[in-house]
């Protein structure tokens, strides 16, 4: 074999393993997910935002496969409050959701209240999905406060605390 030859063959070779990665590539894909200190922020104001309203609650923030990023829960919120909140935020990254949306959807007698036997699922307000460059990111969630709607309202000012952080 030639010189020549012999550097065609190595460039042909080497082109292909360049050319390997965008192969590779075109098999995964990318997602966003929270920074830690993003999801503390997001907590942190949802809890300032019942402590302000009265409220003693916990608040639990989820990566996008409902995985806990953190919890925080005022030193009065009740007992329960922890695994609810947990629950609730789960339940908005899983199912994509906000939780009080899925309560409404999930009501006996519509097509869809079986969902609610499933393990795991709250479905009743105080979930909020967070989302960026429109996927979902993760999930916050609020327990304690009267009311579905009381722990969605702080729920979403934890969300509102990082807007500028989230890509829309």
């Amino acid at each position: 074999m030639s010189k020549a030859e012999r550097f065609a063959v190595l460039a042909a070779l080497w082109m292909s393993v360049g050319a390997a990665p965008a192969q590779t590539a075109e098999g995964t894909f990318i997602t966003r997910s929270l920074t830690p200190e993003t999801a503390l922020t997001a907590a942190r104001a949802a809890l300032e935002h019942c402590r302000k309203a009265g409220y003693q609650v916990g608040v639990a923030v989820v990566d996008r496969a409902g995985l806990p990023q953190v919890f925080l829960r005022d030193r009065h919120a009740g007992a329960h409050t922890v695994e609810l909140a947990i629950g609730k935020a789960w339940t908005a990254a899983s199912f994509r959701i906000p939780t009080a949306t899925l309560g409404t959807e999930t009501q006996a007698g519509k097509e869809m209240s079986g969902i609610r036997a499933a393990p795991r699922v709250v479905a009743v307000g105080g979930g909020q999905v967070i989302e960026s460059a429109g996927s979902v990111v993760g999930a916050i969630a609020v327990s304690g406060a009267p009311g579905g709607a009381a722990d969605d309202a702080c729920a979403k000012a934890g969300i509102q605390a990082i807007a500028e952080a989230l890509e829309f």
